[in-house]
């Protein structure tokens, strides 16, 4: 069967996008096919009935100063915030300068422990590096719990210590998910499109999807890996690699709650990080009044993420106003009232928020990653050595799959 397009791009999220923007600077024939009837992937913003909308997936331009998206952003007139957040003083503002100062000692220890483990290339869990006792250790937990998805003990050390940070992050006014909706506009997307399987035994790839089969010469897929590891998409021949390392590289568990603030906001500090608790890593931590707005943001991840999820936006609710409680009195849950949340652990082509290699497992990024008899390509966060679990991961991986398939395009198609 002859191909009817030079390159099919499975999935339209960031990966999938920036691979369809290199693809249409380059003249190729290509598709993009997307289960969803939108764009965006685990990036997504909604809007509230407050007015502004919220990002349900990515929200910070991590990295921002070299970030891809901060200059696609400027360059297509979407309004940064470059105020930095307050994560690293989240201590003192509730519990004073001692308490901070303990806790920067406790995080300095564990920091050195964790670079001297990374050194000696050790791929155990974080956990493992953990003071016995030590009075901090919840708040280390519930940290990677909301920075990975995961606790310590599902996260490598190996794995963890690739991941490069600039230390500087910004926001986008109007929504990451908004903006990076909008860097797709005009590519040619077939929405609604579940791929069922891809079979790359002939001379072109045959992918089935329930409304057809479509032919190319070459497949970008930009899936997430917790949808690899499910084989909710079959390959044939099979790619048994693959799946093993998409299981290496589960996505953790990371949502959202936005709650209104009633009866005036100015009592709230503006863009003021507050943790739930110190001691437990079942805990959420909270943004108030992000960009001025009169609303808190709840962020809850991990094991707690995955309970609150299957209980439903209510239990999330309550668990948050319990928490403020604690901080604010009784009377703040007279002020507070549901907007939104998400469940992306439940979001059947997601299944969880962005990925953390497993104990043991920091080296399947590059076996995920390896394209397959340069003809089916791999992108996404989950692919990036460096840049997992961020959006710009995401696309500068989309972007290099893109680049990888159009040269063996050329080679194949080159004469002699």
């Amino acid at each position: 069967m002859a191909s009817e397009v030079d390159i099919v791009v499975v999935g339209a999220g960031a990966a999938g996008i920036a691979a369809g923007r290199r693809l249409a600077e380059s003249g190729v024939s290509f598709l993009l096919l997307e289960a969803r009837e939108r764009v965006g992937g685990r990036a997504w913003t909604v809007p509230t009935a407050l007015g502004p909308a919220v990002d349900l997936g990515c929200e910070w331009l991590h990295s921002a100063d070299r970030n891809p998206w901060t200059e696609i952003a400027r360059t297509t007139g979407f309004a940064i915030d470059e105020r930095l957040p307050d994560w690293r003083s989240r201590i003192a503002a509730r519990f004073g300068d001692a308490a901070q100062a303990d806790w920067e000692a406790a995080r300095g220890a564990y920091e050195e422990r964790f670079d001297a483990a990374a050194a000696r290339e050790e791929d155990a869990a974080a956990s493992t590096l953990l003071a016995p006792g030590g009075r901090w250790n919840g708040l280390l937990d519930a940290i990677s719990s909301w920075a990975n998805g995961v606790e310590l003990d599902r996260l490598s050390i190996l794995d963890h210590a690739r991941y490069a940070d600039s230390g500087i992050n910004w926001r986008v006014l109007a929504g990451y998910g908004t903006l990076i909706a909008a860097h797709a506009a005009k590519l040619p997307i077939r929405f609604g499109t579940i791929v069922e399987a891809i079979d790359h035994r002939g001379a072109d790839i045959a992918v089935t999807t329930g409304g057809g089969t479509l032919c190319a010469r070459a497949a970008i897929i930009t899936v997430p890996s917790n949808v690899l590891a499910a084989e909710t998409i079959r390959f044939a021949p099979a790619l048994p690699d693959k799946l093993a390392a998409a299981q290496g590289l589960p996505l953790g568990v990371a949502n959202k709650l936005f709650l209104a603030i009633k009866d005036g906001a100015g009592d709230f500090p503006i863009d003021r990080h507050v943790l739930g608790h110190t001691d437990r890593t079942a805990t959420g931590g909270y943004l108030l009044r992000p960009h001025g707005w009169p609303l808190i943001s709840g962020y809850f991840g991990g094991r707690l993420a995955a309970e609150l999820e299957r209980q439903g936006p209510e239990a999330m609710t309550a668990f948050a106003l319990d928490e403020l409680a604690g901080i604010y009195g009784a009377g703040i849950r007279d002020r507070l009232s549901f907007l939104a949340a998400s469940a992306w652990v439940g979001d059947r082509f997601a299944r969880g928020a962005y990925s953390s290699a497993l104990p043991g497992h920091a080296d399947d990024r590059a076996a995920l990653a390896a394209p397959v008899d340069n003809r089916l390509f791999f992108a996404g966060e989950a692919c990036s050595a460096n840049d997992f679990s961020t959006a710009h991961g995401a696309y500068l991986t989309g972007r290099a799959a893109a680049e990888a398939a159009l040269a063996a395009l050329a080679d194949r198609l080159a004469p002699g």
